[in-house]
């Protein structure tokens, strides 16, 4: 009778092992660009597989969808975009794909900033360039990963708690980094209008010729009143970012005697090997470049 019930409870216990391992699951996962995708994986973890739409160093606002493409939003559980207009080829590519599924905003709940763009006010999309911002999007990861995944809800969390705590560290050295310099140094050159939220979070005024999206092209009037306003302003340093063209930054410089600070990683993230590999080395990255440039 022992022997009967004993083998009776190791078939139950079997049985039990076999459904939670049918279970558990791993999310497939797609993200519209590179930074989005590596915040995704740090709180998904290996509970989730993560594809980036946009190709790592390729410029988001040209981004053109392959069928490649459309295979992968097709066969994802979730699909994770900035929002806020960032990703104007989104739409197209979901309806082309047949997705189904839910596509997850992860800027909800982030404070707009406006900006004129060809005499119409929009809000700025590149949120990401604020550290206390992307806190808000890990914590709209979380609660999609954990409604798509609820048994590993606590593994979800566990690394939300970490890889939050990372992230706000990071925003607290950078404005300790950016107080440290005088006010009337906090002003450089950049290839365009992408890091306006870094700009409001830590106190640094950002020039750029052309706007939020690097598909526009500067007017020869609106080149000529910047150079003459970094001439004024005393502007002594620029950048140029590692996705788009970084020509008409550098004759801007040369006609103001700006100095180059280097290259800053604001949309796309580096190759494995390079200086900018995942989000919190990319924004470490920016932050000491543009400290380096503006104490020059």
């Amino acid at each position: 009778m022992i022997k009967q019930l004993f083998g009776g409870l190791l078939v139950v216990s079997a049985c039990l092992g076999t459904a939670n391992l049918a279970e558990a699951k791993t999310l497939n996962v797609v993200a519209s660009f590179g930074i989005l995708a590596d915040v995704v994986k740090n709180v998904g973890g290996d509970n989730v597989n993560v594809v980036s739409l946009v190709p790592t160093g390729g410029d988001p606002h040209v981004f053109e969808p392959t069928p490649a493409d459309a295979k992968n939003l097709s066969g994802a559980d979730l699909v994770f975009v900035s929002g806020l207009g960032f990703e104007g080829w989104m739409d197209r590519l979901v309806t082309a794909s047949g997705y189904k599924g839910e596509t997850v905003v992860v800027s909800n709940g982030i404070a707009g900033r406006r900006m004129e763009e060809d005499g119409k006010t929009i809000t700025d999309p590149h949120v990401w360039n604020s550290a206390a911002n992307v806190v808000i999007w890990i914590g709209n990861i979380e609660k999609a990963l954990i409604k798509a995944d609820p048994q590993d809800a606590e593994v979800f969390r566990a690394n939300t708690d970490r890889y939050a705590k990372q992230v706000s560290g990071l925003d607290l050295y950078t404005r300790k980094a950016i107080a440290a310099i005088p006010k009337d140094r906090r002003k450089v050159l950049t290839s365009h209008d992408a890091l306006g939220y870094f700009g409001r979070q830590y106190g640094v005024e950002f020039l750029a010729p052309v706007g939020f999206s690097t598909e526009a092209e500067a007017a020869a009037g609106d080149v000529a009143k910047l150079i003459e306003q970094i001439k004024k302003e005393h502007v002594k340093v620029y950048f140029f970012e590692n996705s788009n063209d970084p020509r008409l930054v550098r004759q801007i410089a040369d006609a103001t005697g700006a100095q180059p600070g280097g290259e800053l990683y604001v949309e796309a993230l580096s190759p494995k090997d390079g200086p900018a590999p995942d989000y919190l080395t990319m924004f470490k990255h920016n932050v000491d470049l543009l400290v380096a440039g503006m104490n020059m």
